[in-house]
């Protein structure tokens, strides 16, 4: 079985994707942590680890294929903000979680233990990086509408969900599988 859980930073991905896998017994990776990983190897912040990427698309490439790779094992959930784009035709199940701007903040704030401003001029700039990226690199626009709904089996807001409540719309909706 291979599932994804995509979404912006902070909606919950990797919360959620670690308590399924443990439930389900398959494995779990995490992009964002590859990332954040890749920056701390060369002492970077994230900000600055985003501009570096932005200038070095072979980073992104590299993540992405690794994903790929790693799929195909089998028995995994693979979360990721393109991970469903990269692997549509192999993934049992496709999840995408939402949450607004302020809460996913508020969230990674806690998280990392820092300021919400700080986490806020983060998320904007790594955000907006993302965006522009995944267009020019692989014509993927995250914010279209239709190919969300078209993509995804299942969406899900987290903003007034406890965690356990969204484990929860996920475990009823992998069992109908």
């Amino acid at each position: 079985m291979i599932l994804t859980i995509s979404g912006l930073h902070g909606t919950g991905k990797s919360t959620i994707g670690k308590l399924v896998a443990e439930k389900l017994g398959i494995k779990y990776y995490s992009t964002g942590e590859a990332f954040r990983d890749l920056a701390k190897e060369m002492n970077l912040t994230l900000e600055e680890f985003t501009e570096y990427v932005e200038n070095n698309p072979n980073i992104d490439k590299k993540l992405d294929h690794k994903i790929i790779e790693i799929a195909q094992k089998g028995d995994i959930i693979i979360d990721g903000q393109l991970s469903a784009h990269f692997l549509e035709s192999v993934t049992n199940f496709k999840i995408l979680l939402i949450c607004p701007l302020e809460i996913r903040v508020e969230r990674m704030a806690e998280r990392d233990n820092t300021s919400y401003n700080k986490k806020l001029k983060e998320t904007i700039m790594r955000e907006d990086s993302e965006l522009n990226r995944y267009k020019k690199l692989y014509n993927i626009d995250l914010k279209d509408e239709e190919k969300i709904a078209k993509l995804y089996d299942l969406i899900i807001d987290t903003e007034n969900l406890t965690v356990d409540e969204v484990f929860e719309q996920i475990l009823t909706a992998v069992k109908k599988l």
